[in-house]
């Protein structure tokens, strides 16, 4: 009886150690998009801040409307 009790155990701790390894992959590939969409949103940020980058001939005020 001791020895069935013992493999349950035994496999019931495989079966845990399988899904943190599982839940620790996911939190990392998480993680890097995260860091990813950071830069993206800084790379962003930074665009908008520059009129010079939004518009190739200078800042947007100066330019006259289409309709003229």
């Amino acid at each position: 009886m001791n020895e069935d009790r013992l493999v349950e155990i035994e496999t019931k701790m495989a079966f845990q150690e399988n899904i943190i390894k599982d839940l620790s992959d996911t939190v990392y590939n998480q993680q890097k998009q995260i860091t990813a969409l950071n830069e993206t949103l800084k790379h962003i940020i930074d665009q908008i801040k520059d009129p010079s980058i939004m518009s190739p001939r200078g800042n947007l005020q100066d330019e006259k409307p289409p309709h003229y």
